[in-house]
């Protein structure tokens, strides 16, 4: 069967057709990066303290009511208790001065009975301030950040399926719909409870469209141009975004408004229907070769190049052959099908998770980095530019397993050191914890190339959801290991940093590593070769056979068993035919 690029060579690859796709894809990237991370101003937590009702307390009295306490070694006001109204109210009125007529330490105190004051220096309002997620429900405000990210992690779960089932082009307009529809629909939230209801199904849309537009631009694109668009087009339209959500936040500085105008931008993007294309890989993954034809053919005439009569005239047989006997629907549990793609899942989900927490975790601690919390954003946002101008270098030069294991050591280094920094020397935490920043930045476009390099193309979408799914649950926890951090500095970084250096050394046994992107994973027996190489972890001896590849419902040993291709052994697990071997790499 011929190469997949090879049959759409005529096309070449930077055409008018190519150039769309490369930048409407990109671009529709840009609402993931200013939407995943809006809980960064929406929800932060403002300078607060105990309201005081409008009685009658001489100034001394309202300048001492509310106690200090030390954090951190630091004094500051307390946020969760005044001294008891009734007994200032008193002293007040008998004329006494605190500090020096009455002890104030001696008074009894109380909680915030009459609700909380919140400063107005930064934000005019945030859920915090709006539904008084401080002191006993102060856990309410990073659990509402792990509801987002529990909503990503179903929705790139479920995704990943329905695109492989039903098209990459339905699923990706349809999660971007949820996630504009469902970030709207927020601002009426009458209580905290069905704002995170809200927010858990905006995050079901969420990545969700990311990951299917990185698939669909990945399998329409050939060449170095799809190199360019997974390491840079779609990263850069996600750093592009997210550089823009701090000059939203400055100017909009009630939470409501904030997301109304981060829900508008889904609305331009519904003309892209008729501009972006189903994916003619995954047409003929599922047998539908005339569609696929016709879609490449109007792409031949935008590019202005002439279309050979049949472009996939090796597929028409396979195609035949397909409606005849329907090729097995796969799912998730066809990543843990054979013991080899197993091993391979279990290790990119071990990376995928510790490179989503130390990436979430340092991107939702930007509003600690500092004074201004619109600087800090838009530093952690630039030092992505970067990260994704490395990482497309690294795809381009250097192995992918060389890469992950080098820029995970990079970004669990400057976490561990960065807590032996004095914090007088706060310059210099900033750059250690953007150079972290830059790691697990790098790594996580890395990954994706990567993941997408090693499945095949019916299995290509739901490995990437469901890596994208573990890494969820890694962002699920960020939330609360910076809570953690506020009562034990250390413990934040220094997880991120273990677990970098753990995944690191776990890339060792990846012995997979591909320059360039895989060529076609469309079918052949060179094809299931090289992918072969991807999928052992460790080499096997090869067995050659004279017999040809065996046909499908044929009987065959269920043992190991091997096939020629193009004069060289291929080793496949128990249970593969070769049919299926086919149809793993179609």
């Amino acid at each position: 069967m011929k190469d997949y690029d090879d049959s759409v060579a005529f096309l070449g690859q930077w055409g008018r057709f190519q150039q769309v796709v490369f930048f409407l894809l990109s671009a529709s990237i840009m609402p993931n990066g200013f939407g995943a991370l809006s809980v960064v101003f929406f929800a932060d937590t403002p300078s607060h303290h105990c309201l005081v009702p409008d009685v009658n307390l001489t100034q001394d009295w309202l300048n001492a009511i509310i106690p200090t306490e030390v954090v951190n070694g630091k004094q500051q006001l307390s946020r969760c208790s005044r001294f008891r109204l009734d007994v200032v109210r008193n002293l007040s009125a008998q004329g006494f001065i605190p500090g020096r007529d009455v002890n104030i330490t001696d008074l009894e105190q109380e909680g915030c009975v009459d609700g909380w004051s919140y400063s107005r220096d930064i934000y005019q309002s945030t859920i915090v301030s709006e539904f008084d997620l401080v002191c006993r429900d102060q856990w309410k405000q990073p659990f509402t950040s792990t509801m987002f990210f529990l909503g990503v992690l179903v929705g790139s779960f479920f995704s990943g399926q329905l695109s492989d089932r039903f098209g990459r082009k339905p699923v990706f307009f349809a999660t971007m719909a949820v996630q504009t529809f469902f970030t709207f629909v927020q601002i009426f939230s009458p209580s905290w409870m069905v704002f995170v209801v809200l927010l858990f199904m905006n995050g079901l849309g969420q990545i969700s469209n990311y990951v299917s537009a990185f698939v669909l631009g990945n399998e329409i694109l050939t060449g170095n141009v799809r190199v360019l668009f997974s390491s840079l087009g779609v990263c850069l339209g996600f750093a592009i975004g997210y550089m823009m959500l701090p000059l939203f936040a400055y100017f909009l500085r009630d939470w409501k408004s904030l997301l109304f105008v981060l829900s508008l931008p889904g609305l331009l993007y519904i003309p892209l229907w008729w501009f972006i294309p189903e994916s003619p890989r995954w047409l003929l993954s599922q047998g539908r070769v005339e569609e696929a034809e016709t879609t490449l053919k109007k792409a031949a005439k935008m590019n202005k190049v002439e279309t050979p009569q049949v472009i996939f005239e090796d597929y028409s047989v396979h195609a035949d052959a397909t409606k005849t006997h329907p090729k097995e629907q796969h799912n998730v549990f066809s990543l843990l099908r054979t013991k080899n793609i197993r091993i391979m899942t279990l290790i990119l989900c071990l990376v995928w998770f510790t490179l989503s927490t130390g990436y979430y975790g340092l991107s939702l601690n930007t509003s600690q980095l500092h004074a201004n919390p619109y600087i800090s954003c838009f530093l952690s946002a630039a030092v992505e530019v970067p990260a994704y101008t490395s990482s497309w270098l690294a795809l381009r030069y250097v192995s992918r397993r060389l890469s992950v294991i080098c820029i995970l050591l990079i970004g669990g280094v400057s976490l561990y050191f960065l807590q032996l920094v004095p914090e007088s020397l706060l310059e210099l935490s900033v750059a250690l914890e953007m150079l972290g920043k830059f790691g697990m930045t790098t790594g996580s476009s890395l990954m994706y190339a990567y993941t997408a390099e090693l499945y095949p193309t019916v299995l290509r979408n739901t490995a990437t959801g469901t890596c994208s799914a573990v890494s969820r649950v890694g962002s699920s926890f960020a939330p609360f290991l910076l809570q953690l951090n506020e009562t034990m500095q250390v413990h934040q970084k220094i997880i991120s940093s273990d677990s970098s250096w753990g995944s690191g050394s776990d890339q060792i046994w990846l012995h997979c590593s591909l320059r360039p992107a895989v060529r076609a994973l469309a079918g052949g027996g060179e094809l299931c070769s090289r992918q072969q190489q991807c999928l052992h972890i460790r080499p096997r001896p090869e067995r050659h056979l004279a017999a040809p590849p065996v046909p499908p419902g044929s009987q065959q040993d269920p043992g190991r068993t091997a096939e020629t291709a193009g004069g060289k052994g291929v080793t496949r697990e128990p249970g593969l035919s070769g049919a299926d071997c086919q149809t793993l790499l179609q």
